[in-house]
């Protein structure tokens, strides 16, 4: 069964938007088409957009910001809000004060933004498909991408 709501994290972003078919990218880029097609809305979060774009440009690897942009063309992308972010800093707060952190005390934190715009869609049915299940696991459904929809 598809989760109803899927948000990409930014391992399966730059798996769809790498423009070599490596053997990931095209595993990734067809289990996208399957959800999509199953029915599943899926999300770019504007941090996993961020996370992507910045590497990619970079590295001056245009082709890939080009296929980036191109798929926010054509599949939901969800901005960051104010809510999204003072619910990120609850979730950094706790984290710490669990000695659980996700990154740095000096970074920005990205897996904690990512959950929050998760728990800002206020969907229950709400999982985000990612490379990294363990950080995010911790505040919201998080499962690793081949595992989603299955």
């Amino acid at each position: 069964m598809v989760n109803h709501v899927v948000l990409l994290d930014a391992g399966p972003l730059g798996l769809v938007t790498n423009p070599r078919m490596s053997p990931a990218s095209l595993a990734c880029t067809q289990w996208l088409q399957k959800i999509l097609s199953a029915g599943a809305r899926v999300l770019i979060p504007e941090i996993a957009d961020y996370e992507v774009r910045r590497e990619l440009l970079r590295a001056r690897l245009n082709k890939s910001v080009a296929q980036l942009d191109a798929l926010a063309t054509l599949i939901e992308y969800l901005p960051l809000t104010t809510a999204a972010m003072r619910q990120a800093a609850e979730f950094w707060a706790i984290a710490r004060q669990k000695g659980q952190p996700t990154a740095g005390d000096q970074t920005i934190d990205a897996d904690v933004i990512l959950a929050a715009q998760a728990i800002s869609l206020g969907d229950s049915d709400v999982v985000v498909a990612t490379t990294n299940v363990g950080h995010l696991s911790r505040f919201v459904s998080a499962k690793f991408w081949r595992d989603v929809g299955c």
